[in-house]
């Protein structure tokens, strides 16, 4: 994305950035997107399903309709999910079949590691 694209889209973004940010910035906020527990549960859903609305996902996930909504517009926003509207109600969808293969990816790499990610303290910010 050209500079005056990255300015013209974030002028409006949830989000604040650098003026110039690095490629590996921009790409390690990419991935904490799908670095929310919450997240990446409503993208499972997602996938399991194919569309769900703001409420059936607040049912599967179990978190409450506001919190549900602000990760949905983080998700949308990123590129994640992507909307359709029938009459009052707002369906969800994976927006890209590429975020299948990212989450299928993470748990297949994860299946040697787990031991090791579940005691890293760095991850979670205490091991800095």
């Amino acid at each position: 994305m050209l500079n005056s694209d990255m300015r013209s889209a974030t002028a409006t973004a949830p989000f604040r950035l650098p003026a110039s940010p690095a490629p590996s910035d921009l790409v390690a906020k990419y991935f904490r997107a799908l670095g929310d527990a919450n997240r990446l549960r409503m993208l499972d859903e997602l996938l399991g399903a194919g569309e769900l609305s703001v409420g059936e996902l607040v049912e599967r996930v179990g978190v409450a309709q506001p919190k549900v909504s602000n990760h949905l517009a983080c998700l949308r926003w990123c590129g994640f999910v992507e909307t359709r509207r029938q009459h009052r109600s707002v369906y969800y969808r994976i927006a890209d079949d590429r975020i299948a293969e990212i989450v299928a990816l993470g748990r297949a790499l994860l299946a040697d590691n787990a031991e090791h990610v579940a005691a890293c303290c760095a991850i979670d910010g205490g091991g800095r």
